[in-house]
């Protein structure tokens, strides 16, 4: 399907407009941000089912969730902080609360929108969604799970909330691979570490395990794609196997993957555990890779964490 280094919001945008083709009940509606989330195919394509509701993140949520009752199948595009701050109560009254079968898709997830800044880097928004009843997350790795996300979101009955970021990154599932709400891949075996990582830090992670390869120490790195509802059976497999665990995403520890896995370990299996993620901050301009390093989400940093956890193994 996808290789090299690809936007995830591009497959979005792929997505979105084949599935449209095949269900006239999708209906797509953008605030002022047709461009940057990729969804001008599907407006191509079916202008009689695409609204712009211009800057207006909730009255797009509301109007999403009065068609999804109408028996349509809505997905709202804008940037994660827009959504997930400003259209906020929108979703929590008019989506959540109705389980109007809504599907939020955001692009700019995480810290790699570059120079936009911190008002547009959204560190806090999965922790944000976790916090509403009946909202499923799904954080994609790559281009190819983030077309099998939105496939996957349309077909599912309730509230989505999608996460895809803004910069092409390396493709490292494949267009074979399984996907399915819920449930997590392991995407390299190992049994000294397990590595947790949720989407566009896969790749890093997946990296970081080879380095650490090379000095003996196997990680088992594992794709949570879905982050709610969390695959409790894996990561309890997962502490149990390996004894340690570090988590890895671009975003906040606070509420974000790491949290919700602690919580896991807490009431069934207490492990030694570390996290890679944006501390309690906001972020600020700058190149990508300059922000990631800002932030400490390199190779450096989760090998860094390994070693930690694995001092701490009994």
């Amino acid at each position: 399907m996808y290789s090299g280094n690809i936007a995830m919001r591009d497959a979005f945008g792929d997505a979105l407009a084949e599935i449209g083709a095949k269900d006239e009940r999708i209906v797509v509606l953008t605030a002022d941000l047709t461009d940057a989330i990729k969804v001008g195919k599907f407006k191509e394509q079916f202008p009689d089912r695409f609204y712009q509701m211009g800057i207006k993140e909730s009255d797009m949520i509301g109007t999403a969730a009065g068609m999804a009752i109408d028996g349509q199948i809505p997905f709202t595009s804008t940037f994660a902080i827009f959504t997930a701050s400003l259209a906020n109560q929108a979703i929590r009254v008019n989506v959540a609360y109705n389980q109007a079968n809504v599907k939020i898709a955001t692009s700019h997830g995480g810290v790699c929108v570059g120079a936009d800044g911190a008002t547009h880097q959204a560190f806090e928004d999965v922790a944000l969604m976790r916090m509403i009843p009946g909202m499923t997350i799904i954080v994609p790795c790559d281009a190819n799970e983030a077309y099998k996300a939105t496939v996957a979101a349309a077909k599912l009955d309730g509230p989505v909330y999608l996460r895809f970021g803004r910069i092409p990154t390396p493709v490292v599932t494949a267009a074979s691979d399984p996907f399915e709400i819920g449930k997590a891949r392991t995407i390299r075996g190992g049994k000294d570490v397990a590595i947790i990582a949720m989407g566009a830090m896969l790749p890093i992670a997946l990296e970081a395990a080879s380095t650490l390869a090379e000095e003996g120490i196997e990680a088992n790195v594992v794709n949570m794609h879905t982050i709610k509802p969390l695959d409790e059976e894996e990561i309890i497999r997962n502490a149990k196997t390996c004894g340690c665990i570090v988590t890895v995403e671009e975003h906040t520890v606070l509420g974000g993957l790491g949290g919700a896995v602690a919580e896991v370990l807490a009431k069934n299996h207490p492990t030694p555990m570390g996290m890679v993620g944006v501390q309690d901050t906001f972020g600020e301009s700058g190149e990508p890779q300059e922000i990631l390093e800002k932030y400490h989400l390199t190779v450096a940093d989760i090998i860094e964490q390994v070693r930690l956890v694995l001092k701490q193994k009994p």
